[in-house]
């Protein structure tokens, strides 16, 4: 497995990231399917993209 998912979400967890942000950057950036519509939050939704992007930086702004 990439070495990146394991270190960024340890980062993330640290950090204090909201744990649905976490749980949609981990989805999207193994690239599985996004949860069901009525399920799907703003941090979810924010960190799915951001996996899918392979962006690591933008966790900040979803620090509880």
């Amino acid at each position: 497995m990439n070495q990146t998912y394991y270190d960024q979400l340890d980062k993330m967890e640290k950090a204090g990231i909201n744990r649905e942000y976490i749980v949609g950057w981990a989805t999207g950036f193994l690239r599985s399917p996004k949860v069901e519509e009525q399920r799907m939050t703003d941090a979810y939704d924010a960190g799915f993209n951001d996996g899918m992007d392979g962006k690591t930086d933008s966790f900040k702004n979803w620090a509880s």
